[in-house]
């Protein structure tokens, strides 16, 4: 079922656990703050309960803590994992009142913006991702800012999925039709997999 976040995005989300686990590593966030709102994907290192709890802890953080700027945010995530198997994230932020967002990503959780043209082509641009591990090797973190419109999509993948997962996208459908198509096609069934898909309608 399609959600809607405050008025300002649209997402769906689509999941799958690692085959023999009870339980994913894998997280996502989507959540409303005066003005804005905030999307990430956590991926807990590893699979399984232990995987999951600090997947767990780091979204709890981000929806405690999701209007505050975005490096300050992931140093909360990086300090509160300390001790665990840490995870990694891409964290988008949405300001209604701006036409553009902030981004970060620390490890390998992809995130594409999508945008289509007029005549029908798709645009992407993906978010820099930083090598390092939250809980335990936080690099230097600086959000990347992304020029959006109403009707963008932005788009989150964990290492469970294909890195081809924006191609052959049918982006007039729904996110959640979107999520479940990726899921369906670009899953590589060998490690928890998880795709969270967001459009952005712009205002507050």
């Amino acid at each position: 079922m399609e959600k809607v976040a405050g008025k300002i995005l649209e997402w769906g989300s689509a999941s799958r656990v690692l085959a023999g686990e009870r339980i994913s590593g894998d997280r996502h966030v989507v959540c409303f703050f005066p003005g804005g709102a905030l999307a990430a994907v956590i991926d807990g290192v590893g699979h399984g309960e232990e995987a999951a709890e600090a997947a767990e802890i780091a979204a709890n953080m981000l929806r405690e803590r999701a209007w505050q700027p975005l490096p300050v945010l992931v140093e909360a995530c990086h300090e509160a994992l300390k001790g665990t198997r840490g995870a990694v994230m891409s964290v988008v932020s949405f300001q209604a009142d701006e036409a553009q967002l902030a981004g970060i990503g620390v490890g390998n959780v992809e995130t594409v913006f999508l945008r289509a043209t007029p005549d029908g082509e798709k645009i992407g641009e993906f978010l820099v991702l930083r090598s390092g591990l939250v809980g335990s090797r936080l690099p230097s973190l600086r959000s990347m800012t992304i020029e959006i419109a109403p009707r963008d999509l932005v788009i989150f993948a964990t290492d469970g999925i294909r890195p081809d997962f924006s191609e052959d996208l049918n982006i007039a459908q729904s996110p959640q039709q979107i999520a479940d198509a990726i899921l369906r096609t670009k899953s590589k069934g060998t490690d928890d997999a998880l795709v969270l898909v967001v459009r952005y309608r712009g205002g507050a």
